[in-house]
């Protein structure tokens, strides 16, 4: 059985892209927990990092500053958080990375 971001890489399930290259597919999250949510996701599976080559982790990463300057966020600054495993927060087990930003990300808040 093919898992939620598997899904929508493939069209199945409907999202509000962003960006798209040949690595990696980037849509709005639908439960956003900043003004900017957005989930990076590589078009192929992994559960987690440490199952991806380490050069697509970096393109990941280069795909969220480059998202994060259209999304006029970066000059002010943004958070890029993997969650791995259940107990980090895990919810989808295929690997992505959230880019948080639009609001003060500082902890503790204030």
């Amino acid at each position: 059985m093919k898992c939620l971001f598997c899904r929508i890489v493939e069209g199945e399930i409907p999202s509000t892209k962003v960006y798209e290259d040949e690595r990696v597919l980037a849509f709005r999250d639908i439960d956003p927990q900043a003004p900017t949510h957005i989930l990076i996701i590589p078009k192929v599976h992994y559960d987690c990092a440490a199952d991806a080559p380490a050069e697509l982790v970096g393109h990941m990463a280069a795909a969220a500053a480059k998202i994060a300057e259209a999304e006029g966020i970066a000059a002010d600054g943004y958070r890029m958080v993997i969650n791995t495993g259940e107990a980090g927060g895990q919810s989808v087990k295929h690997l992505h990375l959230h880019l948080l930003g639009g609001r003060s990300m500082q902890w503790p808040p204030g």
